[in-house]
């Protein structure tokens, strides 16, 4: 897994990174495009104005959304992504932080309209992405919704025959998430966008 000093050092090449995966239709980032205009087109036609990203990296999702007029926080725990995201949005509130081990003092009092994690969780053990969810959910307004999305599966099974099937780029560090292990604690639905790509959406 890489940590916060690898995710600088990638934060120059990330966007072109996950452009040449969705480009060739391959693991990891296969959907991409597709996963990210579902989240977005959902967020807008909802009405909200506040919107949390979390591990907002560059701020490719969020920056559609901050053009909109909706007023952005992200946190990340990568320096050079939060500068390079405060460029794109200077108006946005933006947060050091490793969402892994807490979140930020200044949002906890904070309702958001919709909270967004897109291709991050997977670097939380399972245990810690439950924890995690638990955490935000309480963040939610009224009728707010969280957004997972991610290289995603229904089944542990779904996930085992990807991994097989693209064994060779299987990044053995990260754990996807998979809606089994969330519908038993959580209100959940479950979108399935490619092969490998999915929507989770969490309400209160």
């Amino acid at each position: 897994m890489l940590n916060n000093t690898g995710f600088d050092l990638w934060s120059e090449n990330y966007e072109k990174s996950v452009r040449e995966s969705f480009l060739s239709d391959s693991y990891p980032f296969a959907g991409y495009t597709e996963l990210l205009s579902r989240i977005y087109g959902d967020i807008l036609s909802r009405n909200g104005k506040t919107y949390l990203d979390i591990g907002i990296g560059t701020g490719i999702l969020a920056k559609k959304l901050y053009d909109n007029g909706l007023a952005i926080t992200g946190i990340d725990f990568s320096k050079k992504m939060l500068a390079i995201a405060a460029e794109k949005m200077p108006d946005a509130r933006l947060l050091l932080c490793d969402f892994g081990e807490n979140l930020p003092e200044e949002i906890k009092n904070d309702r958001f309209d919709a909270i967004v994690c897109t291709y991050a969780i997977h670097h939380l053990d399972y245990e810690a992405q439950k924890n995690l969810l638990r955490k935000l959910l309480p963040l939610l307004s009224k009728n707010g919704r969280l957004y997972i999305g991610d290289v995603a599966f229904e089944t542990m099974e779904e996930l085992e025959a990807c991994k097989k099937a693209n064994i060779e780029d299987w990044d053995t560090d990260e754990l996807y998430p998979v809606l089994e292990n969330f519908k038993n604690e959580f209100d959940v639905e479950f979108e399935k966008i490619s092969f490998c790509a999915g929507i989770f959406t969490f309400r209160a």
